[in-house]
C-alpha cells in the first residue's frame, strides 16, 4: 500500500477549506432568509440560485478542492480530469438547489419536506465528493473501505438536512454565523471521513498521467471563487430588504397624498360656506362672524310704518 498524506502543507489547507465552508454557508443562509421573504416568483428564483451557488459551490465544492491541495500519495504524481472536476462542482450546486426547492418552496408537511430535501442534497454532496475523487489520475489502484464510505454518506445527509433546516428557521445575524460555523465542521467532517476510506495500491508503473495538476486548476478556481463571493456580497447589499420596500411604499403614498388637494365641503342651498374655506376679507365672512342684532324693532307690513311690536309692550 502506498502512503497517503492528507495534510501535505500542514494546517494551511484544512484551515482555508474550513473558512471557505463557513463563508459559503453563511452567505447561503443569508440568501435563504431573503428567499423566504421574497415578494415575487422572480425574486424567489434569484435568491434560490444564489443560495445553491453559495452553499453548494463555495461552502462544499470549493472546500473539497482546497482540501485536496494538501492530498498526496507517495511515489506518484496526481492529475485531475477537468471534465469530471467540473461535473462534481455542477452536482454540488444542482443537488443543493433541489434540496432547497423541496424544503422551502412547498406548503404543508414541513418536516417531511426537510427530510426529503436533506436526503437529496446529502446524497448529492456525497456524489460530488466521490466524483471529484474519481477525477484523480495516479499511478496506482484506488480502493475504498465500505464502512467509512457509508459513514461519510450519513454525515453528508445529516449535514445537508441540518443546513436546510437552518435555512428555514434562522434569521438573526448572530444565529446565522453560529450555524455557519457548525455547517463548516460538518462539511469538513464529511470530506475527511471520505478521504480516510481511501487506500492506494502501487502498480509499479510510472507512465505519463493525463489531466491537469492541482496548481493549474487553482488559478481559475480561485478567480471564480473571488468573483463569486464578491458578487454574492454585492447582490445582498444592493437588493432591497423588507424595510426598504416598506419605506419606499410609505414615501410613494405621501407623495400621492401631497399632490391631491382635499375637496371643498358641500353646503346646502342658501347656506354660507364654512369660514375655513371663506376669504378673510369677503363680505360674507364678515356677515357670518358678526352676531345677529338684538332688541331691534321689527316693522310690521300692516298699517303705518311707525307702528312696532315694542309699542304693544305693557308700560
Amino acid at each position: 500500500m502506498a502512503q497517503i498524506h492528507h495534510f501535505d502543507h500542514g494546517w494551511l489547507t484544512p484551515t482555508v477549506s474550513y473558512l471557505l465552508s463557513v463563508l459559503g454557508s453563511y452567505l447561503g443562509l443569508v440568501c435563504a432568509v431573503r428567499l423566504r421573504s421574497a415578494p415575487s416568483t422572480g425574486w424567489r428564483a434569484w435568491w434560490l440560485g444564489l443560495a445553491a451557488l453559495a452553499i453548494g459551490g463555495t461552502g462544499i465544492w470549493t472546500m473539497h478542492f482546497v482540501a485536496m491541495l494538501g492530498f498526496s500519495v507517495s511515489g506518484t504524481a496526481i492529475r485531475y480530469d477537468v471534465g469530471l472536476t467540473a461535473a462534481s462542482a455542477l452536482i454540488a450546486v444542482v443537488t443543493v438547489g433541489l434540496g432547497l426547492v423541496v424544503a422551502l418552496l412547498g406548503e404543508g408537511a414541513r418536516r417531511i419536506r426537510i427530510i426529503i430535501g436533506g436526503l437529496l442534497a446529502g446524497l448529492g454532496v456525497a456524489a460530488m465528493h466521490y466524483t471529484g475523487m474519481a477525477a484523480m489520475r495516479l499511478n496506482g489502484d484506488i480502493s475504498y473501505t465500505s464502512d467509512r464510505v457509508a459513514a461519510s454518506v450519513v454525515i453528508a445527509v445529516v449535514a445537508a438536512t441540518v443546513a436546510i433546516w437552518l435555512a428555514l428557521t434562522v434569521s438573526k445575524p448572530l444565529v446565522i454565523f453560529v450555524s455557519a460555523l457548525v455547517m463548516g465542521i460538518a462539511v469538513n467532517g464529511m470530506h475527511f471521513t471520505g478521504m480516510t476510506a481511501m487506500s492506494v495500491r502501487e502498480d509499479g508503473e510510472s507512465g505519463i498521467l493525463s489531466g491537469a495538476t492541482a496548481s493549474t486548476l487553482l488559478i481559475p478556481i480561485g478567480l471564480a471563487v473571488i468573483f463569486g463571493v464578491f458578487g454574492l456580497i454585492y447582490a445582498l447589499i444592493a437588493a432591497p430588504t423588507d424595510e426598504d420596500r416598506a419605506g419606499a411604499a410609505y414615501i410613494a403614498a405621501r407623495r400621492i397624498g401631497a399632490t391631491v388637494a382635499p375637496p371643498a365641503p358641500k353646503s346646502a342651498p342658501g347656506q354660507p360656506v364654512p369660514s375655513a374655506f371663506q376669504p378673510s376679507g369677503s363680505p360674507s365672512s364678515a356677515r357670518a362672524s358678526s352676531p345677529p342684532p338684538q332688541d331691534q324693532p321689527r316693522q310690521s307690513k300692516l298699517g303705518s310704518g311707525a307702528w312696532t311690536y315694542r309699542d304693544r309692550t305693557p308700560r
